[in-house]
């Protein structure tokens, strides 16, 4: 009978799947047990032995990291609430101004990609420390070791599986009609986008939740979460990724920048309008330098201990660069073009409306101005 990956130091067990990471030496040889001098503790346990020991934790830094992410959450939360309003408007308006449904042919495909975006930001509250503290959100649930560590095994897959790539192919589709004489049916857009996503997906769940030769590979291949147990002996899961997690999203994200570093290539040389071409640009180079970094921080995660400052900085990074990715795919491919096509209703509003121009007629011999 397999022993629980986790042990303290009384003898007992607990049933938790994760496991931590300590150290960069960790990884080939057993450590012995760590001095600690801060105010909490984080015990892991070897394999092959029952011997339990510590490393310190930095509460201060990932509270302000945690703050950070919240705020940038907050932001893209309404970002993406904007976005549904102005997709929404442009609905609406279309059906009562004929000249505007050629702007709102793909509203389907933009709504898919704010709801990607939305999904994907909300997601990511659950990684955070403060979240399953029961003394900070005492009016939440208690939840237990198992359902926090299979909580942060969700998020994981949810957003390197399908939230992020979700939103990366239906923008990519929204770059690639945005030339097309004749705008698809938004059911392309399901149809593109669920079979390339389901793969990536399939792949995430199998490498997180069942880990694959666990037992012969080292414990940050497949931990998404590990434990920490403070001086008042509160018990919390903190969350991380998988470095088989970051390795199946690198090989997605390297095909995926081709296609779209392709596909701007098109349009751009397409495009006359100079505002586009400057919009296209910064859309590119955004995510030329975002995604990468987030790649080489997925990667690199592991070289650190889970309780050091440097690995909550990488995790932060990661989030700012994908974040950035989502505000500005919004602004770009949705906020922007709306309100522009708004303007251009405007002027064809005017222009088929002689109600809406200065108007001069005679009556009773006297002469008669009206405005709108």
């Amino acid at each position: 009978m397999r022993k629980s990956p986790f042990s303290v130091a009384n003898g007992s067990e607990t049933s938790f799947a994760s496991f931590p990471l300590t150290s960069a030496s960790s990884i080939f040889t057993s450590p012995a047990n760590f001095p600690s001098d801060f105010n909490s503790t984080f015990p892991l346990t070897d394999l092959s032995s029952n011997s339990t020991f510590r490393f310190p934790s930095a509460p201060i830094a990932d509270g302000t990291f945690d703050f950070v992410t919240i705020c940038f959450i907050s932001g893209l939360i309404l970002l993406s609430l904007l976005s549904f309003i102005f997709t929404f408007h442009l609905r609406l308006r279309s059906r009562q101004y004929p000249h505007l449904q050629n702007f709102n042919s793909l509203w389907t495909v933009r709504l898919l990609l704010v709801l990607f975006a939305f999904l994907w930001a909300f997601n990511e509250v659950f990684r955070l420390h403060l979240i399953p503290r029961k003394y900070n959100f005492p009016f939440l649930p208690t939840l237990t070791l198992n359902q926090q560590s299979n909580l942060c095994k969700v998020h994981v897959v949810l957003s390197l599986g399908l939230f992020e790539p979700g939103f990366l192919i239906t923008l990519l589709f929204l770059v690639n009609v945005s030339i097309k004489t004749q705008s698809p049916s938004g059911i392309w857009a399901a149809i593109v986008v669920w079979p390339i996503c389901l793969p990536l997906l399939v792949l995430q769940i199998l490498c997180v939740f069942f880990s694959p030769l666990q037992e012969h590979i080292p414990k940050y291949m497949h931990s998404s979460s590990f434990l920490s147990i403070d001086l008042s002996g509160n018990k919390t899961v903190l969350c991380t990724y998988p470095l088989y997690s970051g390795i199946l999203f690198g090989g997605f994200t390297v095909a995926y920048l081709l296609a779209f570093l392709f596909s701007c290539w098109r349009v751009i040389s397409f495009v006359i309008n100079r505002k586009i071409q400057v919009r296209l640009n910064l859309l590119a180079t955004s995510f030329m330098i975002a995604l990468p970094v987030q790649i080489v921080c997925l990667v690199l995660l592991p070289i650190w201990p889970a309780e050091d400052p440097i690995h909550g900085v990488a995790v932060l990074v990661m989030f700012l660069a994908v974040a950035w990715c989502v505000a500005v795919g919004e602004v770009t491919l949705v906020i922007k073009p709306i309100a522009d096509a708004f303007v251009a209703g405007r002027a064809c509003s005017c222009h088929w409306n002689p109600g809406a121009m200065l108007r001069r007629t005679d009556v009773g011999g006297g002469r008669v101005e009206e405005r709108s």
